[in-house]
């Protein structure tokens, strides 16, 4: 969907965003009772291979899980906005070459359907240009692959 470079502090640092969207032809509901099982990403979000709870908030703000990924990295995120069957919002604090990871999923009701919305706020380490757009690129495709594995667990789950 997009990609934006918002700024920069000329010594490195730039501050960006992601957005990706898919429908899904299932209800709100169907739709958050997938993306609200927080340890649940193994099952559509691309190279998660294992999940955790960091906390013992299961459900809701304050909720915390460490992620393992394919390619060996470890990533420790909290919850830190929720609404039921609307958004959840997190924060990512180790494990990303970022000094600060903010992202989003939203859910919407279509006709028939449900708009997920999937974005990001991105504040990198000292970097050039290059490398930060590679990045914002990187986690686009990402996003976008990730929201279709969940179009088709829920779809094929749901109809």
């Amino acid at each position: 969907m997009s990609t934006a470079i918002l700024a920069e502090d000329g010594n490195g640092q730039y501050c960006g965003t992601v957005l990706q969207a898919v429908t899904i032809g299932a209800s709100k509901k169907n739709v958050w009772k997938e993306i609200s099982n927080i340890l649940g990403l193994p099952d559509w979000v691309v190279d998660i291979k294992k999940a955790e709870f960091l906390s013992k908030t299961k459900y809701g703000i304050g909720g915390a899980r460490r992620l393992w990924f394919a390619d060996g990295s470890i990533v420790d995120e909290y919850i830190t906005g929720w609404q039921d069957e609307q958004y959840l919002s997190y924060i990512a604090t180790k494990g990303l070459p970022l000094r600060g990871y903010h992202a989003t999923i939203s859910i919407a009701p279509r006709k028939n359907a449900s708009y997920v919305l999937w974005s990001t706020f991105l504040i990198s380490e000292k970097t050039d240009r290059k490398q930060f757009e590679e990045f914002l690129s990187f986690m686009e495709s990402f996003y976008s692959n990730s929201l279709k594995n969940l179009k088709t667990r829920i779809e094929k789950q749901h109809n």
